[in-house]
């Protein structure tokens, strides 16, 4: 059995349908999907606001990899090209593995293709804060408590330019 977290992003394109459209890629694995957040671009400021999310999903034939291409399928599928002059570009749907857990232990790796927990997520306010959203009291494994990380570590200045977007779901409420 394994549980994963993954964070959405978007900017380019119809946004909030490329979010959606990756909670519908990921199906009856998705427990749980977080607020919608507006944000402005990390790490290359010159590209318009994202909106981001983060959901939990879970299943029991799953491994680490297959998440990781369950990532990359929502992402083909919503047109997403890659510009290896531009690191942190533009995108119509970004969708990163976070972290995995297999019966409830971190899965841990240092391989390139897929390293986990991922190793900027400590970093980031857009991608604590809906976690936070879905686990208050989460954990990144190797670094801590969400909150902690969130109201105190590198990721707290960032978090003050975080949006909440109740005006946005992802998932219908019907």
């Amino acid at each position: 059995m394994t549980r994963a977290v993954l964070s959405l992003g978007s900017n380019l394109g119809d946004r909030l349908a490329h979010l959606r459209s990756a909670v519908a890629a990921v199906g009856d694995s998705v427990l749980l999907v977080s607020g919608v957040y507006e944000t402005p671009p990390w790490g290359d400021a010159d590209q318009p606001a994202y909106l981001n999310a983060v959901l939990l999903a879970e299943d029991p034939t799953a491994g680490p990899y297959d998440w990781l291409e369950r990532a990359r399928a929502a992402e083909r599928a919503a047109g997403r090209t890659r510009d290896p002059q531009r690191r942190f570009g533009p995108r119509t749907l970004d969708v990163d593995v976070v972290a995995v857990w297999r019966d409830d232990e971190p899965v841990l790796s240092d391989d390139p293709e897929l390293t986990l927990p991922h190793p900027r997520a400590h970093l980031r306010a857009f991608v604590l804060r809906p976690w936070i959203d879905l686990q208050p009291y989460g954990r990144l494994p190797g670094h801590g408590w969400l909150t902690d990380l969130l109201n105190n570590g590198p990721a707290a200045d960032d978090a003050l330019d975080l949006r909440p977007r109740p005006d946005l779901a992802i998932e219908s409420t019907a």
